[in-house]
């Protein structure tokens, strides 16, 4: 081999062929293996690479080209005690590498130990000898260049984010060709863009599109991992997901076509572990390279797991972070998406802030990534770090979503409650967390894919998470959730409509409040998981009906009843509300303050006798109810009345001060459809149907 260019890691292709080059430190010699097709069987030829640029093997090979198979065979020693664990005879993946061929076999030749089954069950202090070729993954060489992408570029305070799963969201959906369904390129489909353009949403989260792969464990149960938080490369779009032989041209096809509809792409990432799993996981890629610089470990070499997951990714170390910012970049430059969602993002720092993380100076001082969507979820299993992200990073805030379900579910499930001071600041912006960041520096949500649907969790109390095979021990036992007297589904007409109605008000809290919403797919048409606040995996082999597969609860609805009709049309609602009300006031925190022109408020709260709150109010932990008004404008602002007690209440609208007209444009009780906005005069008395949520529009010519 004649030797590459080092300043570029992966394989690249040039006019006459194609350079090589992987990071490894401690490694004692590096083979680029070839797998060319003879005679209808693969044919393995090694080449070693002896150009070394410090820790970076490099090598040229002339008439490589796009297509080509390849993996690497990485020598060195094997001392468990110290986490070092090379073994050649395992074929691994270029973590560089953009599209894979082949697939996962889970069979002993997998593990870099002498395993015993398909589980890696074995002795862990024994290097195996057997090769893993025909069993693992092969890398192939690809060249997607960057490429110029017209972006909608949303500000934050009109942005709403919609998060699905690729295969989810369009898997069901008989407008789209059944080849292309659940597909890359069924995202672009009118049909998809459609909907989601109704219920106002701008950014489309994808769930983990990486490439990845199922737990060994899980595997063996006879189920897969759906969701894909189990990354087995950073920067390769996950082949099952493309309907076509070139995934990365299909994702770029579908991006082009949401960014032309005014939605922009975020993608939920995965970098704070790998598929590899724990020391007697599988030897892939990292682990074979350089096991003991890629993942976090103490002294005696066990892995340091802080993500629940067997490993840590060793995000902190300089070529780590190199290969985090190289990968953002690709996703951002090549196939053209506008953000991402970090998963466990304080696993991927060991300082004790944020604040003080090398990957994040480094996005930070990224000429390109720090002029992109940067949103953090604040914890993992060993840390909680809500609100401690620097600007302009946003944050998944779970507390907004428990003060919400609290205040219409929980506490009814429970018996007594805490007031309303929890449910006004959510509303507000979260501005106790959030101090000097803003309003959009929170996420808001309800519902995620890692929980109860909005439907689920006014329907069940516990959670059903029997399919996964965990003896119900998965997901969260917590769910501030209440089935309304009756656990499950209900044929009971009064259950039925305390639910609807109580669906409508959580995503009507959701829509209206202070920050950047984000709705969980399908939630805007009330999808079920059969109770399920965990439906991370599938069947390997079942109907997607079926029971094991929640029922169909995994994706999207199409084909919907009345009551789901009504749900779309209630969001469809409220999205347009916000964009016309509150889109333009939400950027900055409220300040309570008298404007001096005016004479009001921007934001107020008032008693049921339309009065502002008293600090007696605020200190009343039995308060079911609360009423808040919002200037949205010289001329206009918005009243939202919200009742989560269990009866009828009267309400009363503040006096003429604030405005001269009241009109009511949306009421969680009454069906969108049919609805006729109700016109009431100032200081009106006014009955707010129990569990429910009514919006006025506030008009004045003063």
């Amino acid at each position: 081999m004649l030797p590459a260019d080092p300043r570029t890691l992966g394989s690249t292709v040039t006019d006459g062929g194609t350079n090589f080059a992987i990071w490894s430190n401690a490694a004692d010699a590096v083979e680029l293996c070839l797998f060319n097709e003879v005679n209808g069987k693969l044919v393995e030829t090694r080449f070693a690479m002896s150009h070394r640029n410090g820790p970076i093997w490099h090598g040229y090979l002339a008439g490589v080209r796009p297509g080509q198979r390849y993996g690497y065979r990485v020598y060195g020693p094997w001392i468990p005690e110290y986490g070092v664990r090379f073994n050649a005879a395992k074929l691994l993946l270029d973590p560089y590498a953009h599209v894979i061929d082949g697939e996962v076999t889970y069979c002993p030749e997998i593990y870099g130990h002498v395993a015993h089954d398909g589980l890696g069950t074995g002795d862990l202090n024994e290097r195996d000898p057997r090769d893993s070729a025909g069993k693992v993954p092969y890398s192939v060489v690809t060249d997607h260049a960057v490429r110029e992408v017209n972006r909608p570029l949303v500000p934050w305070a009109k942005t709403i984010i919609y998060e699905a799963h690729v295969k989810g969201l369009t898997a069901f959906n008989q407008e789209i060709p059944e080849n292309e369904r659940g597909s890359y390129k069924a995202l672009g489909h009118p049909s998809t863009i459609a909907h989601l353009k109704s219920i106002g949403v701008t950014a489309l989260e994808l769930l983990p599109i990486a490439q990845s792969i199922t737990e060994p464990t899980i595997h063996g149960r006879g189920r897969k991992n759906h969701w894909g938080y189990n990354s087995l490369l950073f920067t390769a779009p996950h082949k099952e997901y493309a309907a076509t032989s070139d995934p990365i041209s299909e994702l770029q096809w579908s991006v082009d076509q949401l960014h032309a509809a005014g939605i922009e792409v975020i993608l939920d990432v995965v970098y704070n572990h790998t598929a590899e799993g724990g020391v007697g996981g599988p030897t892939l890629s990292y682990k074979g390279i350089d096991g003991h610089a890629y993942y976090r470990q103490d002294a005696h070499g066990n892995y340091v797991d802080v993500t629940g997951c067997g490993n840590t990714f060793a995000a902190s170390k300089p070529h780590s972070v190199r290969q985090i910012i190289d990968s953002l970049r690709w996703w951002i430059e090549v196939v053209g998406v506008d953000g991402f969602r970090f998963d466990l993002t304080t696993a991927l720092y060991t300082s004790n802030s944020a604040f003080n993380s090398s990957l994040m100076a480094a996005i930070g001082a990224d000429s390109v990534l720090r002029n992109f969507k940067m949103i953090a979820e604040p914890w993992d299993i060993s840390r909680y770090s809500l609100g401690d992200f620097p600007h302009p990073w946003r944050e998944w805030n779970d507390a907004y979503r428990d003060s919400v379900r609290q205040f219409w579910l929980g506490d009814l499930a429970r018996g007594y409650g805490e007031g309303v001071s929890d449910i006004a600041a959510s509303i507000s912006g979260s501005s106790n967390i959030f101090h000097y960041r803003g309003p959009t520096s929170s996420i808001n949500f309800v519902a995620a894919h890692d929980g109860f649907t909005v439907h689920d969790m006014v329907s069940y109390n516990e959670k059903r998470n029997q399919p996964n095979l965990e003896n119900n021990g998965d997901g969260n036992d917590s769910n501030r959730s209440w089935n309304v007297g009756h656990e499950g589904e209900s044929s009971e007409p009064h259950i039925q409509e305390i639910r609807h109605r109580l669906k409508k008000s959580l995503l009507a809290t959701l829509m209206l409040s202070s920050g950047v919403p984000m709705l969980n797919m399908g939630d805007e048409v009330s999808r079920t998981q059969n109770g399920s606040n965990n439906a991370y995996s599938l069947p390997i082999n079942d109907s997607d009906l079926s029971e094991a597969a929640f029922n169909g609860g995994w994706a999207l609805p199409w084909n919907l009843n009345d009551n789901q009709t009504d749900i779309l049309n209630a969001v469809k609602s409220l999205a347009q509300i916000r964009e016309t009300y509150l889109a333009d006031v939400a950027s900055e925190f409220f300040t309570g303050a008298v404007d001096k022109g005016t004479n009001r408020k921007d934001i107020a709260w008032f008693s049921l006798g339309g009065n502002e709150m008293s600090d007696d109010h605020w200190r009343d932990e039995e308060k079911r109810s609360i009423t808040v008004f919002v200037e949205a404008d010289p001329n206009k602002g918005l009243l939202l009345m919200l009742n989560s007690s269990s009866e009828e209440t009267t309400f009363t609208l503040p006096d003429s001060s604030w405005g001269e007209t009241f009109r009511c444009i949306f009421d969680a009780s009454k069906k969108v459809e049919t609805y006729e906005p109700v016109i009431a005069a100032p200081a009106a008395k006014v009955q707010v149907p129990e569990h429910s949520v009514l919006v006025w529009l506030v008009s004045r010519t003063r």
